[in-house]
């Protein structure tokens, strides 16, 4: 948890110990944050945006450099854009203070059941897809983009392994909402629609102009799988 209220970071680290997580370690700076997480592995790492040497929002991209571990911001920031902002930047949830422990302790442990779920892949699923120049491997969790890496948070992973197992078929946002993020997420249709943005950005020659992840307008999103190997 990275705060830069002690108080409050002793608060939750409590609460979060009477609940059965014995391992929390707090982070007062950004700094003192990217420092743990060089050091050690977690299965959620919660942020506040407001620190003392570099916001949250910066610190996010900073972690998700070094790994896809779910991330949830916990801010006094309530506006849509500061919400957007949190999620473009790659954070899996944004809760706004004042909060109730225990909810942020659900969600918590909500975050960690669902990627768990996501690793414990059924042996009999297809854990490989490749269309034209996309090569995603369920089993490593890696997506290759014309046979280079391209690195993918827990999150976009499950969304674009959703669409890469109904290629051609047409997805309202509710649909996406409630198969990936299931009833642990914002409730709003903003959420699905950064997703879909920032794997466009990761698959799409013209983002902007989209040709395989297409809004087919009233209904939904659909994945065009790529006719050939090359843009």
């Amino acid at each position: 948890m990275v705060d830069d209220e002690v108080g409050l970071l002793d608060m939750m680290s409590a609460a979060l110990k009477v609940e059965g997580f014995h391992s929390v370690d707090k982070a007062t700076t950004s700094q003192e944050a990217l420092e743990y997480v060089k050091r050690n592995q977690y299965a959620v790492i919660v942020l506040d945006v407001t620190l003392p040497d570099m916001d949250g929002y910066l610190l996010c991209t900073k972690i998700r450099e070094k790994t896809n571990t779910p991330i949830m911001f916990l801010t006094a920031r309530t506006s849509d854009l500061d919400v957007l902002t949190g999620l473009n930047v790659g954070g899996d949830d944004y809760i706004t203070k004042p909060f109730k422990p225990l909810e942020v302790i659900a969600r918590i442990r909500a975050k960690i059941r669902r990627e768990q779920n996501y690793r414990e892949v059924d042996k009999t699923e297809q854990l490989e897809y490749r269309y034209g120049f996309l090569y995603l491997n369920l089993a490593s969790g890696q997506l290759f983009v014309r046979n280079c890496e391209v690195s993918c948070t827990a999150r976009e992973l499950q969304l674009l392994s959703f669409f890469f197992k109904n290629p051609n078929y047409i997805f309202s946002i509710q649909d996406l909402y409630e198969k990936i993020w299931g009833n642990d997420s914002l409730g709003d249709t903003n959420t699905v629609m950064v997703y879909i943005n920032r794997i466009r950005k990761k698959i799409e020659q013209a983002p902007n102009n989209p040709e395989l992840l297409i809004n087919v307008r009233g209904l939904g999103y659909k994945f065009i799988p790529p006719k050939d190997g090359s843009f």
